[in-house]
């Protein structure tokens, strides 16, 4: 005949009771046991003996703390907040030049069959992910585009608002989010555009779900506003340093106040 043991609510909190004060006890008595774990790490990862064999757990215990200069990567050693330089890029059309001719061989290889319309857009569901506000952008009410993009560009539109954030508060700015302002166009959207603006292209780099634009004169705040020139230097940097990442490609848009962005 089989014995059932149940353990109830006391006994479980009786038996941890134990355990606690055993290992209290043992660390009375044994201070050595609580030595500090980081610091062996150190000591196993700096013995350059061939005998010694460092265990895997120890060298993702190293990997995982985090350096003292990163530590101090905000805030000084007297508490006070660090506010990084402000640079922004020499020349905007420098900086930014990739003509539309190189973004859309680009939108072509990575993106999507060209959309027709809107309905050919919700059909295209498993190509294309749904971008929306969020704590790292907004996206402006649309008029002559859908918000739709395919998944690189996502990723990479979602760096860019990341990368943007984490940079204000490293130069101790509030914090603003970008504004997405065109994603994709359908063919529907493109022959509508052009006739009412000369600069939209019937074969448009945004009919293949690869380019999205941001605006460089306009941010929304989500702490308070701060001044619009030092956002879009902060902004410039971002993009620059993504674009010599080679993680896209990007136009200056002087008339449209954007930036045009076409993932690589």
């Amino acid at each position: 005949m089989k014995i059932k043991f149940k353990i109830t609510k006391n006994s479980f909190l009786k038996g941890f009771m134990v355990v606690t004060a055993f290992l209290a006890l043992v660390r009375l008595i044994f201070p050595s046991v609580a030595k500090d774990t980081v610091s062996l790490a150190d000591s196993l990862l700096k013995a350059d003996t061939a005998d010694v064999e460092v265990p895997d757990s120890i060298k993702l215990l190293k990997q995982s703390v985090v350096p003292k200069s990163e530590i101090t990567k905000f805030y000084k050693a007297d508490g006070n907040p660090i506010k990084n330089k402000i640079f922004g890029v020499i020349d905007y059309d420098a900086s930014f030049p990739d003509s539309q001719m190189v973004q859309l061989a680009t939108a072509q290889k990575y993106g999507v069959k060209a959309v027709a319309d809107r309905e050919d857009a919700e059909a295209r569901k498993k190509e294309l992910v749904y971008i929306g506000s969020n704590p790292y952008f907004d996206v402006k009410r649309l008029s002559n585009s859908v918000p739709y993009l395919v998944p690189r560009a996502t990723i990479l539109l979602q760096d860019i608002g990341r990368n943007f954030m984490d940079s204000l508060q490293v130069k101790g700015l509030p914090l603003n989010k970008i504004i997405v302002t065109s994603v994709l166009r359908t063919k529907e959207d493109v022959e509508k555009l052009r006739r009412h603006n000369g600069n939209a292209t019937e074969n448009s780099c945004h009919l293949y779900g690869t380019t999205f634009d941001i605006a460089y004169n306009k941010y929304n705040p989500v702490e308070k506003e701060a001044p619009g020139d030092k956002l879009k230097y902060i902004l410039c940097e971002v993009l620059d340093d993504l674009r010599k990442q080679g993680r896209c490609y990007i136009k200056y848009e002087k008339m449209q106040g954007c930036f045009h962005i076409t993932v690589r």
